[in-house]
């Protein structure tokens, strides 16, 4: 089911919708201020593994979105100053930051060897549906080896069934994927450029390295 979240009835309709499958672990396209995305609620592994079903292409492990900084105190055991430094200069956002998770979340999103990599997104749409979910499991809304969907309709036209309920907000603002910093290590390195750039986040964090340095 396709619900348009340009009308103020349709929006409403359709995020009780999105929230209630994600709940049922169910699977649901939504939008963010990047691309399309295709998620999950995190801690249900049947629902997780579903995404990456519905992509093709092997079980690369997922994105976790989620609603609140706050939530992030939930995900990690101790959360480096860069990474709040990072945080709190850009989320809501496009950063995606790679730290290591608690040890004691009951999820299974994958090999990442005990890492996740965690954004919160800057669209009201995605956060409204984050605030009641929680954390959710997200990869671009796009079969693999296709490019992202710039729709919630254009990802239908890709995905089909295997979603319940699709969130149409319009083509994404601005649709460069997200920058992705890694802080496991001593010291941060840019894993994937993206709509923040390598000197944009130097200006918050000077020690960042590229992806290239060693």
């Amino acid at each position: 089911m396709l619900y348009d979240c340009r009308s103020p009835a349709d929006r409403d309709r359709g995020i009780a919708a999105a929230i209630e499958a994600v709940k049922n672990g169910e699977l649901v396209v939504l939008p963010t201020d990047t691309v399309y995305g295709i998620g999950a609620d995190a801690f249900t592994p049947y629902a997780v593994k579903a995404v990456a079903d519905a992509k093709g292409g092997g079980r690369q492990a997922p994105s976790v979105l989620i609603g609140s900084r706050h939530t992030l105190d939930g995900l990690v055991f101790s959360l480096p100053r860069a990474a709040r430094d990072l945080v709190e200069a850009f989320w809501p956002g496009a950063l995606t930051i790679v730290v290591e998770h608690s040890p004691s979340l009951a999820w299974d999103l994958g090999d990442a060897s005990g890492t996740v990599a965690v954004r919160m997104p800057l669209h009201p749409v995605a956060l409204e549906v984050l605030r009641e979910t929680g954390p959710m499991a997200v990869a671009s809304a796009n079969k693999a080896g296709q490019p992202p969907a710039p729709t919630a309709e254009a990802a239908r036209d890709q995905l089909g069934y295997q979603v319940r309920a699709y969130l149409e907000a319009g083509p994404c603002p601005d649709p460069v994927p997200s920058t992705i910093v890694d802080l496991t290590g001593a010291t941060p390195r840019l894993i994937r450029p993206g709509a923040i750039s390598l000197d944009t986040l130097r200006d918050v964090v000077p020690d960042i390295l590229d992806a290239q340095e060693t």
